[in-house]
């Protein structure tokens, strides 16, 4: 079982930044493709980013691409997402996901993913 919690989230006026982790319970986590999603009310979950297991692949949606930066550090079971020039079109609910098994990350498909968090809530005022 993994258990992933995510943290970071807040208020933030345009044009700011915000980071967001999320911190994994379990020794396999080094194992893990980790991602990135959100869901903004009324519209459907959305692939913002993935990590390989080891950080060296990473992909990114096209609509946060040279805004955000995914990474993730094993040694302390935590993936991060690095937020940067926010708009009003970023607000969301972010929830981190762990697949267990090899995905194509760029495929950024939820339903490869077999853990979530319960989301953390990012709002960008303008």
């Amino acid at each position: 079982q993994v258990q992933l919690v995510e943290s970071g989230g807040g208020l933030v006026q345009a044009g700011g930044s915000l980071r967001l982790s999320c911190a994994a319970s379990g020794r396999t986590f080094i194992t893990y493709t980790m991602g990135w999603f959100r869901q903004a009310p009324g519209k459907e979950r959305e692939f913002v980013a993935a990590t390989s297991w080891s950080g060296a692949q990473t992909y990114l949606a096209d609509s946060v691409k040279g805004r955000f930066t995914i990474f993730r550090d094993n040694a302390k079971n935590t993936m991060y997402l690095s937020m940067n020039n926010l708009t009003p079109e970023d607000s969301a609910v972010y929830y981190c996901a762990a697949a267990t098994s090899a995905v194509n990350i760029a495929e950024g498909r939820a339903d490869d993913y077999d853990y979530w968090g319960r989301g953390t809530q990012v709002t960008v005022s303008s």
